[in-house]
């Protein structure tokens, strides 16, 4: 395998790989690191003083200190390289309950009520509403480990808004609301993370609606919105209908749409580019450009709308939010599991890989949150940067007596790789937000929800309505007949009461044979 260069795969270079790199974060201290360079330098050069010192503890303390960020380094690739393996552990956990629950859980039973026997199309809907909720979990972990609480998001409501919301069923007091949609209700009304102030979302376009199938006021043709009061009207909420002119790509697409008593929000909601962002080293200009900006910028942002970014361009991380919506869909995961084990519908091998699905996708759920939430500690942090910080400072001195005015660029290539290791560590130990660094959350869960509705597309057919036809040919390459053809050809030694196995066993010998002799060069 051929491995590429990033830098220069499709075109020769773009404004979004050069976000992807670490100089936004770093060219604040490469040219402090260099302004000391230069004033070494031209101190010892037009003046009579010398600012050279011995260089005795350069390669001691390099080398040190290169191992130092070697091992930050490497450590913070080992996290995200766990959290890519945990969300492998996701998807097979994923196809493996969703296997269980269609293949294994029968399709004919007996309601125990009534003693008649439930319709094929009760029990589908029964089994595919419980893949949707598998489905919704690894979506509410995408959005758990992004800091976005909740459940009204476009790709995560539409997949658990069947599950029960109070704990009497027929009440709709706010005393009795379960855990799971209460705290939804506090986090899209309280919530509020860095990223949400900061951003403008997609817009959402909402229509009134009164019941799922029959939508009112709502014009398929030209998606017209209508006016939503506060007085707990529903919401319609489609991102594909006022976007779907602008971009081809709509995953929600694929989803049910399912009226809400809040608006959604997108299922992505990464912080927008802007100028400076591009161009980090013009940002300390950003103050004086403010009235101009808001001058020309309809309508206007509100005053806390700012960019994403330190004054220097540094990345401000988002705030972390706690959701218990991962924990609630495998409650009721184990709960469909329960009533199964209860009427007899899983035999114990079944019953064992099913448990064991649900107990892995708790186990991982809780591993991610431990990479989220478990940053190096801050004194083991603060050490090394004070140390690298000190050792580029006296850097320029030491080098001078040897590299004359060279000692300004390379003090600047210096800090620029050392720095930029030391800041690619801190980037990629949390790989969860939706930095071009971090591991694509999104495509995971689209691959996820591909495979589980791969799964059950599959019919549950009988073995014997594929196995014996023509496009079968079971003993090839030394017998390249259908397995259908076979069945027919009853003169043929196959079926002999003495010869038929001693046959067989004779073709399926001379076909390892063929196969041992075209396999090999």
């Amino acid at each position: 395998m051929v491995a590429t260069n990033p830098l220069f795969q499709g075109s020769f270079f773009s404004l979004k790989k050069f976000q992807a790199t670490v100089v936004n974060d770093i060219w604040p201290e490469v040219l402090f690191f260099s302004l000391v360079a230069t004033m070494v330098s031209l101190v010892s050069k037009l003046t009579s003083t010398s600012l050279a010192i011995s260089s005795a503890m350069l390669t001691v303390l390099g080398t040190v200190l290169g191992l130092v960020i070697s091992f930050r380094t490497s450590t913070a690739y080992e996290r995200f390289m766990e959290g890519r393996k945990l969300w492998t552990s996701i998807s097979i956990a994923s196809r493996n309950l969703a296997t269980v629950i269609w293949i294994h859980v029968p399709f004919d039973r007996i309601d125990k009520a009534t003693g008649e026997k439930k319709s094929k199309l009760h029990v589908v809907i029964e089994k595919k509403s419980m893949i949707n909720l598998v489905q919704g979990f690894s979506v509410s972990v995408k959005h758990l480990l992004r800091g976005e609480g909740g459940v009204y998001y476009a790709d995560l409501y539409p997949l658990i808004s069947l599950l029960p919301r109070y704990s009497n069923p027929h009440s709709i007091d706010e005393q009795d609301m379960l855990p799971l949609w209460k705290a939804s209700e506090m986090d899209h009304k309280a919530h509020d993370t860095l990223r949400t102030r900061h951003c403008t979302p997609e817009p959402t376009i909402r229509h009134t609606i009164s019941d799922p199938g029959q939508p009112s006021d709502y014009d398929e043709k030209n998606f017209a919105a209508t006016e939503v009061s506060e007085d707990g009207t529903k919401w319609y909420n489609s991102l594909r209908a006022g976007n779907s002119h602008k971009k081809k790509f709509d995953p929600e697409a694929a989803l049910p749409d399912i009226p809400s008593e809040h608006p959604l929000k997108p299922s992505r909601n990464p912080p927008s580019s802007g100028f400076f962002d591009y161009f980090p080293f013009l940002r300390i200009l950003r103050p004086l450009t403010r009235p101009i900006r808001r001058a020309l910028r309809h309508p206007p942002r509100p005053e806390h709308d700012i960019a994403q970014r330190s004054f220097t361009g540094k990345k401000i991380r988002p705030d972390i939010a706690d959701s218990n919506v991962p924990s609630e869909i495998t409650l009721y995961l184990s709960t469909y599991f329960a009533w199964l084990m209860r009427n007899g519908l899983l035999t114990p091998a079944s019953a064992t890989t099913m448990v064991n699905s649900i107990s892995q996708l708790q186990d991982v759920v809780a591993n991610l949150e431990r990479i989220r939430n478990t940053p190096l500690p801050f004194a083991y942090q603060a050490h090394l940067r004070i140390s690298l910080w000190l050792y580029l400072f006296f850097l320029p001195f030491q080098v001078f007596a040897a590299f004359g005015y060279l000692t300004i660029p390379a003090t600047a290539f210096a800090s620029f790789l050392l720095i930029g290791f030391l800041e690619i560590g801190q980037e990629i130990e949390n790989p969860f937000n939706y930095d071009l660094n971090d591991l694509d959350l999104d495509h995971f869960c689209l691959s996820i929800q591909r495979e589980l509705h791969e799964v059950t597309a599959h019919t549950v057919p009988e073995p014997d309505s594929f196995m014996f036809t023509e496009w079968n040919q079971p003993f090839a390459p030394a017998d390249r007949r259908s397995a259908k053809a076979m069945m027919f050809d009853t003169d043929h030694d196959y079926h002999g009461p003495e010869t038929g196995m001693a046959s067989i066993r004779r073709t399926l010998l001379k076909s390892w044979r063929e196969v041992d002799q075209a396999t090999r060069r």
